[in-house]
């Protein structure tokens, strides 16, 4: 039975959405690579898938709008949520993962000892389901701090850093990223927000029977298609050694490997929840630019053709070609504050342009709780997000059924 936490309004509006396109289940399974009975189970509620990737696929195929891909992403984090507060038997496995091979020389366990050793996997497969999901991002707990950058606001103290995924550091962005999923900051206290007349950096207390730590996390999607025609990368290397362009999901694996950059705008999705009954408020979102300088004079390839102009979906933007960029609200978006919790989360979209330089910029999510408040580094898995502008540059299309990159008309 689908539950009032979120999983009974996942499935209606995902059974809804079914229902409007007209495809029968059999139909949307086979374009979605599962089983229709699998369909059937998310769309009843029944089950809950473990990666957002595929309830996206679904809700695209369908015809969704970008209000109801928000909503439905909403959802989906409350259903999930609900999900893993089950015992590990009930989790749904992924419809297209391969069970991992076991190497020949494993010894076979005693008859004793088999129950014991399915549990163990059991426990480990969960592990290997919780570590997927819908983007890459990294989270930092911070106090403030100067610095070069273009931040709204600048602020006093040093910067504490907790980064989890498996990406290399590496500057020239060649390291290949995780798929990533949610992680959350220390439970550490927060150093930003010292009571009056106490020294600089010391923590505030909380009050009786309030938690310490950082009250929420942001799972990031750094790569969103807002249409497959407006996200461009730029990669120093000829057509005939790009290989084709990706599906958004499959998008931060594909930059990773080939070292491409955000062309002209970056369209990135911040998912914030709370983590736990206590209301927090988010008060700002600031941007940070890390590192600006002239535009790299590589090849510009596009990840789709023949796409006809939409509505501009809500979101916050930001020019990063301004002395000091900000995040300003468009197409009907409200400004900051915003609330969230454990069982209300947000969705916010930022769209990032530059048309004069190569930007590295961070975004700063400034939040309090109670007598608690800091401030959250958001960033790409422990790296900067990356920008840089495209004009002038040679410009490669993939025609649709071409099999390989075009030289793009002028």
């Amino acid at each position: 039975m689908a539950e009032a936490d979120g999983t009974a309004g996942f499935a209606t509006l995902l059974r809804g959405l079914k229902e409007r396109s007209g495809l029968s289940y059999g139909v949307l399974a086979k374009r979605l690579h599962m089983s229709t009975s699998t369909l059937h189970r998310y769309c009843n509620g029944d089950a809950v898938p473990v990666d957002y990737a595929p309830v996206e696929r679904l809700a695209r195929l369908c015809k969704a709008g970008s209000e109801e891909l928000v909503e439905l992403h909403r959802l989906w984090v409350l259903a999930d949520a609900a999900r893993r507060t089950k015992p590990a038997a009930a989790v749904e496995e992924p419809p297209a993962v391969a069970p991992a091979p076991v190497p020949d020389a494993e010894p076979v366990p005693a008859p004793g000892k088999r129950r014991a050793r399915r549990t163990v996997l059991l426990a480990a497969a969960v592990a290997v389901v919780a570590a997927g999901g819908a983007g890459a991002f990294a989270v930092h707990l911070a106090g403030g701090g100067s610095g070069d950058g273009g931040g709204r606001k600048d602020g006093a103290g040093a910067t504490s850093s907790v980064t989890q995924g498996a990406r290399s550091a590496d500057p020239s962005g060649t390291a290949s990223p995780s798929p990533g999923h949610e992680h959350k900051p220390s439970a550490g206290p927060s150093r930003s927000g010292a009571p009056a007349g106490a020294a600089p950096g010391t923590p505030s207390a909380p009050a009786a029977g309030e938690g310490t730590g950082t009250p929420l996390t942001v799972a990031t999607t750094p790569y969103v298609y807002e249409d497959p025609c407006s996200q461009h990368f730029l990669i120093d290397r000829p057509p005939a050694e790009v290989p084709p362009p990706p599906l958004e999901q499959d998008a931060p694996n594909w930059v990773g490997a080939i070292g491409a950059v955000a062309s002209g705008e970056q369209f990135i999705k911040l998912t914030v929840q709370g983590t736990g009954s206590d209301t927090v408020v988010l008060q700002d979102l600031d941007v940070r630019v890390m590192k600006s300088g002239a535009p790299l004079a590589w090849n510009d390839y596009s990840m789709g053709v023949g796409c006809g102009g939409g509505v501009g979906t809500k979101s916050f933007g930001v020019d990063l070609d301004a002395p000091r960029p900000v995040s300003v609200p468009r197409n009907g978006q409200r400004d900051f504050p915003y609330k969230v919790s454990e069982s209300d989360p947000e969705v916010f979209y930022i769209k990032a342009n530059t048309k004069a330089h190569d930007v590295s910029w961070v975004l700063e999510l400034k939040w309090s709780s109670g007598t608690r408040h800091g401030v959250l580094k958001v960033d790409d898995q422990g790296r900067a997000f990356r920008t840089s502008a495209d004009v002038g540059r040679p410009g490669y299309d993939y025609p649709i059924g071409a099999g390989s990159w075009g030289e793009r008309a002028a």
